[in-house]
C-alpha cells in the first residue's frame, strides 16, 4: 500500500523553516488544522530529541508514556528528515549538478512496528493527517513480505494444473474465488483477500523469489509484487514490521537484501525486538515443513503433486525415501528427548541423533535440478527450481542444527500435537545474546545512520538511561529521553493489591485454588468490563472452566483465549459487549487498545516472571551466572517489571478513561523486590486489601 502526498502548501520551499515545533507546538500547523487539538509538552520533548538524533546521526532510546501521541513525535521529524532534500535542491546555487545535492541528503526512513494495528494506524490515519499540514511532497509505503502478494502467472498456472495439485472441492472453490478477486483487487495482497485460503492453495499462487520469471514473465508489467517494490524504491518512508526488518538484517549478513536501502530506522514497540531478532537470527525447523514440501512434490494419499503431473515415478520414489528418513529422524529426536532427562528439551551437544535425511534430500534436490534443466517450458523449469531451492534449504538447515553450527546459541526441541494426533516436532536455535549481532548489523551499520527506539515501557524503576534495555540489545552509547504520560492517574486510576493470598512461588496450588474467588470479587465490583491477565495458559483454562457457570448466572459474558476465537475476534467481541470479561495470556499484556467504558478493570493474577526452565531463558541465566552475576536481579526482575508495566498500561488509554488495576500476587506487597514493580508505575493511589473483604491488612514488609 502506498500513499503519495502532494505538497500541502504552494508556499516557496526556499522559505521553508519547518520544525517539529512549527507543526506540533502551540499555534502550529496541526493546531491550526484541528480546532480541538491540544499541544502536549511531552510529545514536543520527544519530537525534538528524535529530530536531534536524526540530524546528528546518533541513536536514541525514547520511552513515551501512554497518551503523548508518540507516533506523531517520531513521524514529524522522520518526514522532515526524509524530505530535507527538497529544501537543499531549492537552495543550491545554479550550476551545481543535482548529484551534489543528492549526496548530502538522507534518502529513506524505515519505520518498524510489532503489531499490524499500529501499521494500519500509521498508514490510514496519522500519515494522511501529517500530509495535510506539512508542505513537502513525500510518499509512504506499507511494505509486506513477497509471499503476501498474488502472482498472476502462478495463479493461471495453478488453475491449469488444479486437477493434479488440489485434493478437495474447497481448494478448487478457493482457487476460483482468488481468480475472480485478482481482477478486482488494486494491490493483490493477502490481507485484502475476502477469504482465508488453505495454505496449499495460497502457496501455489503466491509470489515466490525462486519461482519468478521477472521481466520474462508475461504478467511482469501488472505484477503486484514488483509494483509494490517500485513504490518502495521511490518512497521516503517505508512502514514494515519487526519480523521483516530482522529478516532483512539476516539476509544482508549473507550479501542479499529483502528491502531497499534505508538511512535511518525508527523502531516503535521496541520492547519486543530482542525476542523478534532472536527468532529471525536463529533456526526453526518443524517436521511439518518437511511433510509439506514432500507432499507438494508427491502426496501418496491423494496422488497429487508436481511429480504426479509429470509422471516422474523415480522421483516419487525418492520423495518416499525422504519421507521415511524424516519419520525416523524425528522419532529418534523424541526418543533422545525422553531418555535425556531434559524436560525442557534443551540440547547441549552436537549430533544427538544420526542424520539419515539431509543426504537423500540433497540427492532429490540434484534430481530436481536436472529436471529443471530439461524443461522446455520456462514455468515448468521454475517449478522445479523452486522445489530444488526449498529442498536444499531444509536439508542444510537440518545439518546446521544437528551440528550446532551457530556460535553462542542455545538449541532445543519442542513437541506439539497436530490435528491428526501425531507429534509435531520443532528443532529450534537462537542466539543467547542477540545484542552482539544487533550491535554489529544495526547500530554499527555503514548504511544506517541513526536508530530511534521507542516504547511506552522500557525503564525499570527510576533508570532514565534504560540500562537494562540497552544491555539486552547491545547498545552502549547514544541519546536517551523519557517522557511521562499526560494522563492524571491520581484521578483516573487506582491500584488494588491483595496482600495475603498464598505465595505463588512456595504455595502454588493453594494460590491457584484461591484465584477464582478473587476474580469473582473484583469482576463483580466492575460489573464486567474486565481483562484478567494470566501468565499460564493452563491456569487460564482452569479458571475459565471454574467460572463459566458463575459468569453466566451473573449475565457476564466470558471471552477466553482457551476458546475457539482468535485474538482479533476476542477483542472485537469484548469491545461490543457491555458486560464482558476477557481471560488472556501473553499477547493480551501488550499491544491491545480498548479505550472507554468497555475496559475499566484489569486483574493481574500473577507477577509476570518468565518460566526459568525455557531453554533460551535458562541459557541466558546460565550465562549471567557464569560471569558471577545475579540472574534474578539482572534479568528476571527487570523483564518482569517491564511486562508488568505493559499489563498495567491496558487500563488507561485516553484522558477520559477511569478504572482500577488489581494485583492478586501478594509478593508485590510481601517481598522486598515488590517496590520495583510499584516504583515503575505512574503516581496513583494504592489500596491494599485482604483476600477476605473487611479483614484488616497486615503490616507492610518492604
Amino acid at each position: 500500500m502506498r500513499k503519495t502526498f502532494p505538497c500541502a502548501s504552494t508556499d516557496s520551499l526556499m522559505s521553508d523553516e519547518l520544525t517539529v515545533d512549527s507543526i506540533l507546538g502551540p499555534g502550529g500547523s496541526i493546531s491550526r488544522r484541528l480546532p480541538h487539538y491540544e499541544p502536549r509538552d511531552q510529545q514536543l520533548s520527544m519530537a525534538r530529541r528524535v529530530a536531534e538524533a536524526l540530524q546528528r546521526r546518533e541513536h536514541l532510546v525514547a520511552e513515551a508514556g501512554t497518551g503523548i501521541g508518540k507516533s506523531f513525535a517520531y513521524l514529524v521529524p522522520a518526514i522532515l528528515h526524509a524530505t530535507e532534500s527538497q529544501v537543499i535542491d531549492q537552495t543550491m546555487p545554479k550550476g551545481i549538478p543535482p548529484g551534489e545535492a543528492q549526496r548530502s541528503r538522507p534518502a529513506r526512513v524505515l519505520i518498524s512496528t510489532h503489531t499490524i494495528s499500529l501499521q494500519e494506524q500509521l498508514v490510514a490515519k496519522d500519515i494522511p493527517l501529517l500530509n495535510s499540514v506539512i508542505p513537502r511532497e513525500f510518499s509512504a509505503v506499507l511494505v509486506k513480505g513477497r509471499r503476501n502478494y498474488l502472482s498472476l502467472r502462478r495463479m493461471e498456472r495453478a488453475i491449469g494444473k488444479a486437477t493434479s495439485l488440489l485434493a478437495t472441492d474447497q481448494q478448487h472453490d478457493q482457487l476460483r474465488a482468488i481468480r475472480k478477486w485478482s481482477a478486482e483487487t488494486s494491490d493483490g495482497s493477502l490481507s485484502s483477500l475476502p477469504l482465508k485460503p488453505d495454505s496449499l492453495v495460497w502457496d501455489e499462487v503466491a509470489s515466490d523469489t525462486s519461482n519468478c520469471l521477472r521481466k520474462a514473465c508475461p504478467s511482469h508489467k501488472d505484477c503486484f509484487y514488483f509494483r509494490a517494490r517500485r513504490r518502495a524504491m521511490n518512497s521516503q518512508l517505508m512502514i514494515v514490521n519487526h519480523a521483516m526488518l530482522f529478516s532483512d538484517i539476516a539476509l544482508r549478513r549473507q550479501g542479499v537484501a529483502l528491502l531497499p536501502d534505508y538511512d535511518a530506522v525508527i523502531l516503535d514497540e521496541c520492547h519486543t525486538i530482542e525476542a523478534v531478532a532472536g527468532d529471525h537470527l536463529g533456526i526453526r525447523l518443524t517436521s511439518g515443513q518437511f511433510d509439506y514440501l514432500f507432499d507438494r512434490l508427491y502426496n501418496d494419499r491423494t496422488q497429487k503433486g508436481l511429480l504426479v503431473e509429470k509422471d516422474l515415478k523415480g522421483l516419487q520414489l525418492q520423495v518416499e525415501q525422504c519421507r521415511f528418513a524424516a519419520t525416523n529422524l524425528f522419532a529418534d529426536v523424541l526418543d533422545w528427548w525422553e531418555s535425556s532427562g531434559r524436560k525442557n528439551g534443551r540440547v547441549e551437544q552436537a549430533g544427538i541423533v544420526d542424520n539419515p535425511l539431509s543426504k537423500p534430500m540433497e540427492a532429490l534436490a540434484a534430481s530436481l535440478r536436472r529436471q529443471a534443466d530439461a524443461q522446455k517450458n520456462e514455468s515448468d523449469r521454475k517449478d522445479f527450481e523452486s522445489a530444488y531451492d526449498r529442498m536444499l534449504a531444509l536439508a542444510g538447515g537440518l545439518r546446521q542444527w544437528l551440528a550446532q553450527e551457530l556460535e553462542r546459541s542455545v538449541y532445543w526441541v519442542e513437541r506439539t500435537g497436530s490435528r491428526r494426533g501425531l507429534d509435531r516436532v520443532t528443532l529450534a536455535a537462537s542466539p543467547i545474546h542477540v545484542g552482539e549481532t544487533l550491535r554489529k548489523e544495526l547500530f554499527q551499520s555503514e548504511m544506517i545512520r541513526s536508530v530511534v527506539m521507542t516504547s511506552a515501557t522500557l525503564a525499570t524503576g527510576t533508570d532514565d538511561n534504560f540500562s537494562f534495555y540497552r544491555s539486552r540489545i547491545g547498545l552502549s552509547g547514544g541519546m536517551s529521553v523519557r517522557v511521562g504520560s499526560p494522563f492524571d492517574y491520581q484521578l483516573q486510576a487506582k491500584l488494588v493489591v491483595v496482600t495475603d493470598l498464598p505465595d505463588p512461588s512456595r504455595e502454588r496450588q493453594q494460590f491457584e485454588r484461591a484465584i477464582p474467588e478473587q476474580i469473582k470479587r473484583f469482576v463483580t465490583q466492575s460489573q464486567g468490563h474486565a481483562f484478567v491477565l494470566f501468565t499460564s495458559y493452563d491456569l487460564l483454562r482452569r479458571c475459565a472452566d471454574a467460572l463459566v457457570g458463575w459468569l453466566a448466572e451473573q449475565k457476564l459474558q466470558l471471552f477466553s483465549q482457551a476458546g475457539k476465537q482468535n485474538r482479533t475476534q476476542l477483542l472485537e467481541s469484548f469491545r461490543r459487549n457491555r458486560r464482558g470479561v476477557l481471560f488472556g495470556t501473553d499477547s493480551f499484556w501488550q499491544g491491545v487498545d480498548v479505550p472507554g467504558e468497555a475496559l475499566t478493570n484489569v486483574i493481574i493474577t500473577k507477577l509476570p516472571f518468565a518460566v526459568p526452565d525455557h531453554p533460551l531463558l535458562e541459557a541466558r541465566l546460565d550465562e549471567i551466572r557464569s560471569r558471577g552475576g545475579n540472574p534474578f536481579a539482572e534479568y528476571q526482575l527487570p523483564e518482569a517489571v517491564i511486562k508488568f508495566r505493559q499489563g498495567f498500561g491496558r487500563l488507561i488509554r485516553t484522558a477520559t478513561d477511569e478504572g482500577m488495576v488489581v494485583v492478586l500476587d501478594p509478593r508485590i506487597h510481601t517481598k522486598s523486590y515488590g517496590r520495583f514493580f510499584l516504583e515503575s508505575l505512574p503516581d496513583l493511589p494504592i489500596e491494599r486489601v485482604s483476600s477476605v473483604p473487611g479483614k484488616p491488612v497486615r503490616g507492610i514488609r518492604q
